[in-house]
């Protein structure tokens, strides 16, 4: 632990740093970045919704586009990189089931999935090796997983993600929770799994290892949660930030301008609370101005194309461009902390020199309490 971090093991797959770059829609974490972190000994991971969306692809059905732009993400993601890469399918897709089969048949090392819980995901990757890694932000949400996979699947989560109430995007939680803080943080929602975790472990002697997401910044942050049990990270804002991300410089200044107090929770159309940095579009939507949009194929099971106030993929991707008049930007709870655009080689280095130097000073304060107890 002195002089390097232990790998994130997931089954027979080994990630060298324990790592992992969160699935950012819409268009944010694709191939160019899932593949420079890979290549960099970390988890990669594309986002599979709205991949194709204002492209040529969009003229096919949108079953087919979907397929071909994932398809040609996880081919390019492999020009990149030899490394570990994924793919972060929402349940919430009306075309989940598609997504996952052509993740499975392009063969990605794990599919991460969430907004929902992936109780039938087993189903659709029967036969292949992929490991499944659901995304949840409770310990129930957690039990309820691993009981039907158990019960149905005669099988258990290769590994498991929770996501605490400081991350961006979508979140897994109450708005009234949310806001008036009564949220379980990650510490609690951390344990809270690995108890669940340990009586499955116990039971099946299986070894499904814990990666905490949410809020996660530096490496005290990651000294801290492996110090809790966490076997690896997850992390998606800071990656925002880095070269190879493929968001417009705009979208980048946008991140590394914002205060504390640009960081606000939205209602989005989609009956999910959002965590967001304010923009002209965001205010529009708060005063109560509908925006009128056409979509002739409903991309989300729980979006009510008729009645929701705006297109929340049509707003994410006007994002990427920096088209902050139309646009709402997702973004963790620790946005403001980001000072400048690095390499994504540079961040991992500094996140994992951080970490080592956190766990040399814990060890050495350690030996100082275990001292001090022994000359009493």
């Amino acid at each position: 632990m002195k002089n390097k971090l232990p790998p994130l093991v997931i089954g027979d797959l080994k990630i060298d740093i324990p790592i992992i770059q969160g699935g950012m829609g819409v268009k944010v974490s694709t191939a160019a970045l899932a593949g420079a972190v890979a290549n960099c000994g970390g988890a990669g991971t594309i986002a599979s919704v709205g991949l194709a969306y204002g492209t040529n692809e969009m003229t096919k059905t949108y079953t087919d586009f979907s397929n071909c732009a994932l398809k040609k993400e996880i081919h390019q993601a492999k020009k990149i990189s030899k490394g570990v890469v994924g793919v972060n399918i929402m349940v919430a897709l009306t075309n989940y089931e598609e997504m996952v089969k052509t993740a499975v048949k392009e063969k990605v090392d794990f599919i991460a999935s969430g907004a929902g819980l992936p109780l039938k995901l087993p189903e659709f990757t029967r036969g292949s090796s992929v490991k499944l890694i659901p995304i949840v932000s409770s310990a129930r949400a957690a039990g309820i997983i691993f009981k039907r996979w158990k019960t149905r699947y005669k099988r258990l989560p290769d590994a498991i993600i929770v996501e605490g109430p400081m991350a961006g995007g979508h979140l897994g939680f109450r708005m009234k929770d949310l806001k008036e803080n009564k949220a379980d943080c990650l510490e609690k929602l951390v344990a809270d799994v690995l108890n669940v975790i340990e009586a499955y472990r116990t039971e099946q002697d299986a070894d499904i290892p814990l990666i905490a997401a949410g809020g996660i910044f530096d490496g005290k942050d990651v000294a801290k949660f492996l110090k809790l049990g966490a076997k690896g990270v997850q992390l998606g804002t800071r990656f925002v930030t880095t070269i190879e991300c493929p968001v417009s410089d705009r979208f980048k200044r946008l991140y590394i301008a914002a205060g504390k107090e640009d960081i606000i929770l939205i209602e989005s159309p989609v009956g999910m609370p959002g965590r967001a940095i304010k923009t002209a579009f965001i205010n529009k939507i708060k005063n109560g101005k509908k925006i009128p949009f056409k979509c002739t194929y409903k991309c989300l099971q729980c979006c009510d194309v008729k009645n929701v106030p705006y297109c929340m993929a049509e707003a994410l991707c006007n994002a990427i461009t920096g088209n902050f008049e139309n646009a709402v930007v997702f973004a963790g709870s620790n946005v403001a902390r980001i000072k400048e655009i690095i390499p994504v080689k540079e961040l991992i280095d500094t996140i994992i020199d951080e970490t080592i130097k956190e766990f040399n000073n814990i060890d050495k304060k350690n030996v100082y309490i275990y001292s001090a107890i022994r000359r009493f």
